[in-house]
């Protein structure tokens, strides 16, 4: 991933970019504000700014908002005056990150910009199939779908197909669909000419653009709205964008890859993609299965994430214990890899010994199925007779404890309930919340949004996501 810093790369501020160096970043760096806005205009693969306090944070958001610049800001600053960290955060920063900088917060931030940004690591034959097939066609520029679960690793797969292609040379670029406002999704494609809308102050290149010659990855394709998907497919059929506000059109050398964890065929059956587009997209398709049906690679990856974690934090690389292994095994991964992911993480920072024992892995337990009540739960029910009463006015037993409350519950509402009280914690910070959760922003997303569409009221974001939408709105 890039990485813009906007301020002076000296003491502190440069101790950060050497850490997110460390974690594969590549650094671009601004002295000032307007320095840091001219690059963005014209390099559009920057996944994140790390903006120094000094530069005037809320400034830098409202003018990203006015330009339909859809990137995540982290304010950051050695003796932060708490107003004008308070107001970078009210303006829609992500995130504050304190200097000296730590290097698992720096850690967590990039792991949430960056999603699925791993190595492929493959033992199990399920997956190796995949990755034969993905190797296969590799060499070729037809378009490639790649469909799986959330956390599966389909971005992963990408990022190899592009690395085994002819234009591994070139530049990878990703775009998110779901993590972008819609009315700033087509500035994000297809970039615009100076006037184009109120705020555009200068020409700016989309992603086709800064994909010419290489590969455009289109994540969650699925999520996006039919209105763009015309544009897109004129796109992919005439080899030619037209910027917002272009009297021409630009010629573009790119290859498409898509992933969605969506039926796309279900999808244009109920008539919310697009059926040509569909084709168009899937020339070659791959399937990454879950991770539950190829067992051969939870230890694989386990060992991975247990050696790089290690290394992440600074500290041994500690071999997993028989009990750890049996309790890997055992489990479901709902999460797939990214759950995965995140209790090696923890289990590294939890463990004791000089091995990651079994009590370091903490994992959700599985869902029982629909309309089966646990044992304890069955017999809480029969006994219920005998219960205390509640106390005055219909109030639960002051005595009792959480773990009580939640007997009786299925793991899927108090999964979301833990979620939203979260992002009520948060203010609506999704990648806040998400750190907390111990998740990737992605997988919280996709959650929300299934929640959003089950009516649940889900928080909104900071008031600058809330921003970027109002000004598309009015723009």
């Amino acid at each position: 991933m890039r990485m813009m810093i906007i301020g002076a790369l000296t003491g502190e501020l440069s101790q950060a970019a050497r850490i997110a160096m460390g974690r594969g970043a590549r650094i671009e760096q601004a002295d000032t504000r307007d320095a840091g806005l001219a690059t963005l205009r014209r390099d559009p693969r920057v996944d994140l700014v790390l903006c120094d306090l000094s530069q005037d944070v809320p400034a830098l958001i409202r003018a990203l908002v006015s330009e339909r610049i859809a990137v995540p800001v982290v304010a950051c600053s050695i003796d932060p005056d708490p107003d004008l960290a308070t107001a970078a955060i009210r303006a829609g920063a992500r995130e504050f990150l304190p200097l000296p900088p730590d290097a698992e917060l720096i850690a967590a931030i990039l792991d949430a910009v960056a999603g699925d940004d791993r190595s492929v690591v493959v033992r199990d034959p399920v997956m190796q199939a995949t990755l034969k097939r993905a190797e296969q066609v590799a060499a070729a520029d037809a378009s490639v779908l790649i469909t799986g679960e959330s956390g599966t690793g389909k971005e992963v797969l990408a990022r190899h197909i592009h690395a085994r292609s002819r234009r591994a040379k070139g530049a990878f670029v990703a775009l998110n669909c779901a993590a972008i406002p819609e009315n700033l999704l087509e500035s994000e494609l297809f970039g615009h000419e100076k006037g184009a809308f109120s705020g555009a102050v200068a020409r700016r290149v989309g992603k086709f653009e800064a994909a010419d010659g290489g590969t455009l990855l289109l994540d969650e394709i699925g999520e996006m709205d039919i209105r763009l998907q015309a544009k897109l497919l004129r796109a992919l059929q005439e080899r030619e964008i037209d910027r917002i506000g272009g009297n021409a059109p630009v010629k573009v050398d790119v290859r498409i890859l898509a992933t969605t964890n969506r039926d796309l065929l279900a999808e244009v059956a109920a008539g919310r993609f697009r059926e040509d587009l569909y084709f168009r997209l899937n020339v070659i398709s791959l399937h990454v299965p879950p991770l539950r049906e190829r067992p051969e690679d939870i230890q694989a990856l386990a060992d991975h994430f247990a050696r790089r974690f290690a290394e992440v934090n600074g500290l041994p690389n500690r071999p997993l214990s028989e009990g750890a292994r049996r309790r890997l095994a055992a489990h479901v991964w709902r999460g797939n890899v990214r759950e995965l992911e995140n209790t090696l993480h923890r289990a590294v920072l939890l463990a004791q010994e000089d091995w990651i024992e079994a009590e370091a892995i903490e994992v959700a337990p599985a869902p029982l199925p629909a309309g089966q009540m646990p044992p304890q739960t069955a017999q809480a029910t029969q006994v219920q007779s005998t219960a205390p009463a509640p106390g005055p006015a219909g109030q639960a037993d002051p005595g009792a404890t959480g773990v009580a409350s939640l007997v009786g519950r299925r793991m899927e509402e108090v999964e979301r309930d833990l979620i939203l009280e979260t992002l009520h914690h948060t203010l609506g910070n999704r990648t806040h919340a998400a750190t907390i959760l111990g998740i990737s922003i992605r997988a919280l997303r996709n959650k929300l949004r299934d929640y959003s569409a089950s009516g649940v009221r889900v928080p909104p974001p900071p008031a600058g996501l809330a921003a970027y939408a109002a000004a598309g709105e009015a723009m």
